[in-house]
């Protein structure tokens, strides 16, 4: 069971990334207005992706505008796939910050188990450097394709096409909010999910491909697979009430 587990890690988000309304539009960010390079959330500054071409994940173009990313006036921060000008743009931020070794927390707002089967919400480390496959361990939110797939998210450490890497479980119809976790050390990334109703998912890797810290950011990101539009043809909207790290 992971009672205990939940409550510290719910107890961890209270404590850690609980601030006080941001009053300040997301216009009003660094650069471009509309167009930030910069917000601030949950205590963090982080890029907001742009691209002017097709880049990955997709590959699908990222968008900086307000409309697509933006923190409301109760903190909380708003990912959204948009349709303008004849073209799908997606969403993603980028921690300034490295976090290393420690836990880290991701308290989603709204529902994500019935996503449209194109769309990918991912919570994850990334590094640009190629080493220890980037360092990337995700928690990733997905149908990759398959509107029949019974389940719909998966917890990875890559490379995810190596057998024991990468498991695939079902985020329940009407769990929300949710909280999701890892927590990754020397050796070894536990994973976790539960909701204030009381279900709960783990999974836990110790196996040889656990990287060392070097240089990782944390990202959130909500995009298409294979570039592909929303099979409903309609926008889609994540909310993220907060994201908490513990060394």
């Amino acid at each position: 069971m992971r009672n205990g587990r939940a409550m510290l890690i719910l107890g961890m988000v209270v404590v850690l990334v609980t601030c006080p309304p941001l009053g300040t539009p997301p216009a009003a960010a660094a650069g471009k207005p509309g167009y930030p390079n910069t917000i601030t959330w949950s205590g963090h500054t982080w890029q907001v992706k742009s691209s002017q071409s097709k880049v990955g994940p997709g590959p699908n173009y990222f968008s900086a505008s307000t409309d697509n990313v933006w923190v409301d006036g109760e903190g909380r921060l708003h990912l959204k796939i948009t349709y303008r000008n004849g073209r799908w743009s997606c969403a993603e931020i980028i921690s300034s910050e490295s976090f290393g070794y420690g836990t880290y927390v991701f308290d989603v707002a709204s529902p994500v188990d019935d996503l449209d089967a194109n769309v990918v919400l991912g919570l994850f480390t990334w590094s640009d450097k190629a080493a220890y496959n980037h360092r990337e361990i995700d928690i990733e939110f997905a149908r990759w394709r398959n509107p029949l797939d019974p389940t719909n998210a998966q917890y990875v450490v890559q490379p995810y096409d190596v057998a024991g890497h990468l498991v695939r479980w079902t985020l329940p119809s009407g769990a929300s909010p949710t909280t999701h976790d890892f927590t990754w050390r020397a050796g070894r990334i536990d994973f976790g999910s539960f909701d204030l109703g009381g279900w709960s998912n783990s999974w836990t890797y110790a196996g040889s491909a656990v990287p060392k810290p070097g240089g990782e950011n944390v990202r959130l990101n909500l995009w298409l697979s294979g570039g592909f539009a929303p099979s409903d043809g309609q926008e889609v909207e994540v909310v993220v009430n907060d994201f908490g790290f513990a060394p």
